[in-house]
């Protein structure tokens, strides 16, 4: 018996050793550069418009989140397990950047959106959003600004914190937009408690519009209220995660996922009440109907601008405008999880005129897209291996 418990005491101790082994391999492997691919992989895929031609620019990130386009032809990318990266135009990876704050890397939370600060040619200054760990296990939605650095950020300083933390893994978000006024945007989600997108203490389900440096613009429509949080721009929101400022117009546009059903675009006005989840086109996960819903429609809440019955569950959102020589001149492109899509909107003026689905044969997750000044588009792929990708846009005939 003794020899038994002997050899049992032996394999377990060996088993943790070669876990923490794996654990020190994997942290290793995380915290290392990633050589650009010897030759970058080129797909070619349908769409309304011809034949596309798509670059695998970079790959093996871990499921990226957030690309950001950088002056000198770089990227910026957020993965969702804490990493922020440098990838160069040559589809390099760096070493992880040094400095960035604790993340709650758990469920859908993480390392989310990055941005460049506006002033970015002078300041070097960047925001980014995460799921910032609370006590008692739980997490909000928060956004830093910091300084880049070659392989670190400096003078990091959070200038925004969802309150109050809960617990729960899923819904935090999140995006960050500039409406060029001074202000920023930052969108969340309601981490799952429904009425809490309602309640207008708290942050959860709401969109937040702050001045640059976090403090709170004396216009906002809840200021001077002792019943709501000053930072709140709208509230009736789901879960967040694409948000843009349409170019042409200034206006701002946020996409959410609905629950089953129910994605929505909306043009969020100042203390406007979009509804979860008193009105949603979605049911439960479970079938059901959801347990607050009373339609998908009521008085003082206002109906989608544009809405999926089915769910392509959105994430990331970018406006392809200012290109004349371009056929996709004058759309607006968004990510799709669970349809493995980009989704091309053709826009004339504010109206929605039409919708292609691009990338479905190549099957992968879209979490985040963007636009160059020279009209490429680059796109992220939601996986444990995921790609940043280059798509030459057709030219207007």
């Amino acid at each position: 018996m003794t020899s038994y418990l002997r050899r049992g005491a032996l394999a377990a101790a060996l088993l943790l050793s070669l876990a923490a082994c794996q654990r020190g391999n994997d942290a290793a492997a995380a915290a290392a550069p990633k050589p650009a691919p010897m030759q970058a992989a080129i797909h070619t895929v349908p769409s309304d418009l011809g034949e596309l031609r798509v670059a695998e620019v970079a790959i093996g990130l871990e499921h990226p989140w957030a690309v950001a386009l950088l002056p000198d032809g770089g990227f910026l990318v957020t993965e969702r397990s804490g990493q922020l990266r440098r990838v160069g135009a040559d589809g390099a990876i760096s070493a992880p950047l040094k400095n960035v704050p604790e993340v709650w890397a758990e469920g859908q939370g993480g390392l989310l959106d990055v941005v460049l600060a506006p002033d970015f040619a002078s300041s070097q200054r960047i925001y980014f959003s995460y799921a910032e760990p609370g006590p008692d296990g739980s997490a909000g939605t928060a956004v830093a600004t910091a300084k880049l650095g070659a392989d670190a950020l400096s003078e990091v300083k959070r200038i925004y914190q969802q309150q109050p933390k809960l617990v729960g893994p899923n819904h935090f978000g999140s995006r960050i937009a500039f409406d060029g006024k001074g202000h920023v945007f930052i969108t969340q989600g309601e981490r799952q408690q429904r009425m809490a997108s309602q309640q207008l203490d708290k942050l959860q389900g709401k969109l937040v519009r702050l001045n640059l440096d976090g403090s709170v613009p004396a216009d906002n429509p809840f200021v001077g209220r002792s019943d709501a949080r000053p930072e709140i721009w709208s509230y009736g929101h789901r879960n967040m995660q694409s948000l843009a400022v349409d170019p042409r117009t200034g206006t701002l546009w946020e996409a959410e996922h609905g629950p089953r059903g129910g994605d929505e675009i909306n043009l969020p006005q100042p203390g406007k009440n979009y509804g979860w989840p008193i009105v949603t086109h979605g049911i439960d996960y479970s079938g059901l109907k959801i347990a607050e819903a009373e339609g998908k429609e009521k008085p003082g809440m206002e109906p989608p601008f544009h809405v999926w019955e089915v769910s392509p569950a959105l994430s990331g959102m970018a406006f392809y405008t200012g290109h004349a020589g371009s056929a996709w001149n004058d759309s607006l492109f968004l990510g799709a999880l669970a349809d493995g899509s980009l989704i091309r909107l053709s826009l004339d003026g504010d109206k929605i005129v039409k919708e292609e689905r691009l990338l479905k044969s190549l099957g992968w997750r879209i979490r985040d897209v963007r636009v160059s000044v020279d009209g490429k588009v680059y796109v992220l792929t939601d996986e444990s291996e995921g790609k940043l990708l280059r798509i030459d846009p057709p030219k207007a005939k």
